[in-house]
């Protein structure tokens, strides 16, 4: 994985090298492990049983991780997610989950 390909992902490449120090390394590193985070198939889980309150953590923290890494197409999804569990929203959240599934996949593929 570059910066280049980053950015062609849609990642905010400026907003994540300013919390990293700019370090692209040290950048590159910490997305790696933030997509390798098991919480991504625990808010499945979470989810596919219904358990909205473990939901919640699980997005909140997911959110915090991707928006330090600035992961705009994964973190746009699973920010909205956790601002409807927050509220215990009647929503399709299989759906959300998904779409940050499946973004994730993309930039894993790249």
């Amino acid at each position: 994985m570059t910066i280049e390909m980053l950015r062609e992902f849609g990642a905010d490449i400026d907003e994540g090298l300013t919390r990293c120090m700019n370090n692209e390394q040290f950048y590159l590193r910490m997305v790696s492990m933030g997509l390798a985070d098991e919480r991504f198939e625990t808010l499945g889980t979470a989810l596919a049983e219904k358990n909205m309150d473990a939901a919640f953590e699980m997005a909140h923290a997911l959110k915090g991780v991707l928006g330090n890494l600035a992961l705009t197409p994964i973190y746009e999804p699973v920010s909205e997610m956790t601002e409807l569990l927050r509220t215990k929203t009647d929503a399709d959240y299989l759906s959300m989950y998904q779409e940050m599934k499946a973004q994730r996949e993309k930039l894993l593929s790249m």
